[in-house]
């Protein structure tokens, strides 16, 4: 999944969040991007190849529509065949080298972020202690 496609899902979820984690979730928003994209890219890792989200066009039934007829009425031609876009998932090789290296790179990125929010992460868990 893409990460510009998975925020509005992590916003949705991070309102549900207990207070506890939402207050962890503002002191450090990156988090849980982070981690969902490092859970990805562990899962590519393992599988050994990626998925990409791609537009097809298939075929559907559409309403035609009304035809003129000879002594002047309409008549409901029914269902013709369409196409409409359809998003679906595909696989697709990735360079497992370079993605070891990424995921080490988020990695540390996440270590980063994890010990400079850690001080803010203290203060919301003597707020809603557990």
């Amino acid at each position: 999944m893409k990460p510009y496609l998975a925020a509005p899902f992590l916003l949705v979820l991070m309102a549900c969040a207990p207070p506890l984690q939402r207050c962890i979730n503002q002191a450090a928003p990156d988090l849980p991007v982070l981690n969902g994209l490092i859970a990805e890219i562990e899962g590519n890792l393992a599988r050994g190849y990626a998925f990409a989200d791609v537009v097809v066009e298939r075929p559907v039934w559409v309403a035609c529509g009304n035809w003129p007829t000879k002594s002047g009425g309409d008549v409901s031609s029914g269902l013709c065949m369409g196409l409409a876009p359809t998003m679906m998932r595909k696989a697709v090789a990735i360079d497992l080298t370079a993605e070891a290296a990424k995921l080490v790179s988020m990695q540390a990125r996440r270590a980063a972020l994890e010990a400079q929010a850690q001080p803010a992460i203290a203060q919301c868990q003597a707020q809603f202690p557990q």
